[in-house]
C-alpha cells in the first residue's frame, strides 16, 4: 500500500501581523516566516490578527479576527452579507482607494508581465457604485437543513449559495428582491430543479431567465406569474441551452440599452453578453472613440466585436468599419442594430479569434485604426498579426490585466509605444481590473 498523505495541520492560535500591500484578488498580504499569507478582510498599514484557513506549499491563507490598528481608507461595508458572499471583494476599502488600488494592479502587471510602461496614465473612469450591476448570474439552491432556497452570489472561497437577502451592487429592481426570489422558488414544486437565474436589466425593463432543469407545472407557472407581476419584472425559461429561452407569458420583453451621445439604439436578448455597468460602458465608449482619434476617411477593425457596443458608434464618424466576432448569433444581433440604427458602412464577419486567422478575407486588407475587446484570454494570436494590418493606432479595451500586459509586450516588441493606459470601475467593489490602453505606431 502507498503512503498515506496528511494534509497539514494548520496553527490553531491567532497570529497578529502588519498588512504589506493588497493582492490582485483582494486580500492584504504579510510574510510571515519569508512566507507570504493572503489575508481576507485586510487592508495594507494595518496591524490585525488573522485565523489561518489554509496552507500551500508556496503561499498560506487567513482572515482576520481583530482589526487592531485600522487603515484611515477602511470604511463600514454597505451590504450586510460582506465577507460570506464572494460577489464583492473590496466593500471595507473606500471606493475612491479601490480604483486607485486597481490602477496599480495594471501599472504593475504592464511592468512585471509585459515589460512596458505607458507614457502616462489616463484618469481612472468612475460611476455609480451602487445598483450598478446590470448582468448577473444568481445561483439557486434548496438547502433541507436550513428548509428553504436560497437565492444569491456564492460564497467566498466555496460553490455553496450565499444566505442573502439583499445586494447593494444589483440593479435595484433585482438587488432588493432576493427574498421575493427566494420565497416563491421555495413554495414551487420544482423547487430542487432550478439551477439558476440569469438576471438582464435594460434601460427599461427587467429580465430574469430561470434554469428550470424539468417542465414545470400549473402550480409552478402560477406563482411564477405572480411574482412577475409583483415585481415588474418579465420572467423567461430556459429548460435546455440557450436556443430554449422562452418567455413565461408568451411575451418576450424587447430589451435594449442607449448611447444617448452617439444616438443609437442596441437591442439585444436576455443571454447575450453587454457590459454590466451602463454608466461605465457609456464613458467608456465616449473615451475609446477620443483615444482613436478617427477621422472621416478611416477604415476600422473592431475585433471581438459582439452585437456592435463599439462598432456602431465608431461607424458614425469613418468611411467603414469591419466587426469581427466568434459568436454567429452576436453577429447576427450586430447586423439587425446596424440597420435598425441606419447605419450602412458596416462589414461583419463570423471568426474564431482564439485560432489562426492570417487567412481569412478581413485579414487581407489595410486598416487605419484597430480596436479589440477581448475576453479575460486576451488576444495572444492575433496581437502577432495585427502590426501586418498597418493600423496608426491600436485601442485594446481588457477585463484582465494579466493578458493585457503580455499582449501589450508583444505589440511593443513589434513596434508599437504603448501612449497611454488606465483603468475603468466597471466593477466598484469587487477585485475585477477593467481597463484600456492605447497603442501608437
Amino acid at each position: 500500500m502507498g503512503r498515506r498523505r496528511h494534509r497539514k495541520r494548520l496553527p490553531e492560535q491567532p497570529v497578529q501581523v502588519r498588512i504589506e500591500n493588497l493582492s490582485h484578488d483582494g486580500r492584504g498580504v504579510a510574510h510571515i516566516d519569508q512566507k507570504a499569507v493572503f489575508i481576507d478582510g485586510a487592508l495594507p498599514g494595518e496591524l490585525i490578527t488573522f485565523q489561518y484557513t489554509g496552507r500551500q506549499r508556496k503561499y498560506d491563507e487567513g482572515k482576520v479576527v481583530s482589526v487592531d490598528q485600522a487603515s484611515t481608507d477602511r470604511v463600514e461595508p454597505k451590504c450586510p452579507h460582506f465577507g460570506l458572499c464572494g460577489g464583492c471583494a473590496l466593500q471595507h476599502l473606500d471606493s475612491g482607494k479601490q480604483i486607485l488600488a486597481k490602477q496599480q494592479v495594471l501599472l504593475e502587471n504592464l511592468s512585471l508581465i509585459g515589460s512596458v510602461t505607458p507614457a502616462s496614465v489616463i484618469p481612472p473612469l468612475t460611476g455609480p457604485h451602487w445598483g450598478y450591476r446590470r448582468k448577473a448570474r444568481l445561483g439557486v439552491r434548496f438547502v433541507a437543513a436550513k428548509g428553504r432556497v436560497l437565492v444569491g452570489f456564492r460564497e467566498k472561497r466555496n460553490n455553496y449559495v450565499a444566505d442573502m437577502h439583499v445586494c447593494p451592487v444589483l440593479h435595484p429592481a433585482v438587488g432588493e428582491h432576493i427574498e421575493d426570489l427566494a420565497e416563491c422558488i421555495g413554495a414551487m414544486h420544482a423547487k430542487q430543479r432550478i439551477a439558476q437565474i440569469e438576471v438582464a436589466v435594460s434601460d427599461e425593463d427587467t429580465v430574469l431567465v430561470l434554469r428550470n432543469l424539468d417542465p414545470l407545472d400549473e402550480h409552478d407557472t402560477g406563482l411564477l406569474e405572480t411574482l412577475e407581476t409583483k415585481l415588474d419584472v418579465c420572467i423567461m425559461l430556459q429548460p435546455g441551452g440557450l436556443d430554449s429561452v422562452v418567455p413565461l407569458s408568451g411575451q418576450a420583453c424587447d430589451l435594449f440599452y442607449q448611447l444617448p451621445d452617439e444616438q443609437i439604439t442596441f437591442r439585444f436578448k436576455a443571454t447575450d453578453f453587454t457590459q454590466v455597468n451602463t454608466d461605465i460602458n457609456r464613458a467608456m465608449v465616449r473615451q475609446t472613440l477620443e483615444l482613436l482619434d478617427l477621422q472621416s476617411g478611416d477604415r476600422v477593425l473592431d475585433l471581438f466585436c459582439g452585437l456592435g457596443n463599439f462598432t456602431l458608434p465608431i461607424a458614425r464618424h469613418v468611411a467603414s468599419v469591419t466587426g469581427v466576432e466568434g459568436a454567429e448569433e452576436l453577429i447576427r444581433r450586430a447586423a439587425d442594430n446596424a440597420r435598425r440604427n441606419q447605419i450602412d458602412n458596416v462589414d461583419y464577419h463570423v471568426a474564431d479569434l482564439g485560432k489562426p486567422v492570417a487567412d481569412l478575407s478581413w485579414m487581407q486588407a489595410r486598416y487605419d485604426k484597430i480596436l479589440l475587446d477581448p475576453p479575460r484570454s486576451g488576444a495572444a494570436e492575433l496581437v502577432e498579426l495585427l502590426p501586418a494590418l498597418g493600423a496608426q493606432r491600436i485601442v485594446y479595451v481588457s477585463c484582465h490585466p494579466g493578458s493585457l500586459a503580455r499582449d501589450a509586450g508583444v505589440l511593443v516588441e513589434r513596434g508599437y509605444r504603448l501612449d497611454m493606459a488606465g483603468v475603468m470601475d466597471m466593477f466598484p467593489h469587487t477585485a475585477h481590473v477593467e481597463s484600456i490602453a492605447l497603442f501608437e505606431k
